[in-house]
């Protein structure tokens, strides 16, 4: 149990800053898998060892409890038996008594003992799991970070590529890098000026419509808004038209 317990401890005391700087150092987190692994492997350890104990101290608890119940009752029999005048029973009792009290002892001072140990093993988990939580959490961010680091080295790769193509050979090939940059920032340029323009023109289409149907609302509320003509007063207008239109040809 003293190793298992040694064993946490150093698990425990581990340097976060010194796993993770391992890590950069081989590019991986390699290391940091395996410090999860034995963290798990003894926190699986501990969760075992400590309920064999719990259920030890839980015994030793009981058997305390019993003998000293017993050692209780011998002690009112025995001054019942010397109220009696029972003196050779009083002193077989007495016997007993010193027995059932040393047992009594005994099993208290396991039962502390055991009872500390449960405890420290207990202490211990909850230590380790809030360590393997952390570096978990670590293990995330430094495969976050190798990620990030590789897109970069490929970008840095392949922006060399492109000025080398340009810095090196004949004119045909530096022709060739310098074009393929200007086509980019023409690309970017033109993809800028178009999000500009469509997001302008969004805003104002959007901005119009809001303000008249403000205005459109506040002349309802004025009794200012003329209401829809209706299909009946549309034909009687059309009939109207074509009468005078009529009247004007003849």
């Amino acid at each position: 149990m003293a190793s298992l317990l040694e064993k946490t401890q150093t698990l425990i005391q581990a340097n976060l800053h010194a796993i993770v700087d391992r890590a950069l150092e081989s590019n991986s987190v390699a290391v940091m898998k395996q410090y999860i692994r034995d963290a798990e492997a003894n926190l699986d350890e501990l969760e075992k060892a400590a309920a064999t104990v719990g259920g030890e101290v839980k015994t030793l608890e009981r058997k305390y409890k019993d003998y000293k119940k017993r050692a209780d009752q011998l002690d009112r029999n025995i001054d019942t038996l010397l109220m009696q005048g029972k003196t050779d029973l009083a002193r077989a009792a007495q016997d007993e008594l010193n027995s059932t009290r040393g047992l009594q002892e005994q099993y208290h001072e396991q039962w502390v003992r055991q009872q500390r140990e449960y405890d420290a093993l207990l202490n211990a988990r909850l230590k380790l799991q809030a360590k393997l939580k952390t570096i978990r959490q670590e293990q995330k961010e430094m495969e976050a970070l190798l990620r990030l680091a590789k897109s970069k080295e490929i970008t840095v790769k392949a922006i060399k590529s492109l000025d080398d193509l340009v810095g090196v050979g004949d004119g045909d090939i530096a022709r060739l890098g310098e074009s393929i940059r200007t086509r980019l920032d023409r690309a970017t340029a033109h993809s800028e000026m178009y999000a500009s323009r469509l997001d302008s023109q969004m805003d104002e289409a959007l901005g119009k419509g809001e303000l008249d149907m403000q205005l459109e609302e506040r002349k309802r509320r004025l009794g200012l808004s003329q209401p829809p003509e209706t299909s009946e007063d549309v034909t009687e207008e059309e009939e109207q038209e074509e009468e005078v239109s009529w009247a004007d040809l003849q």
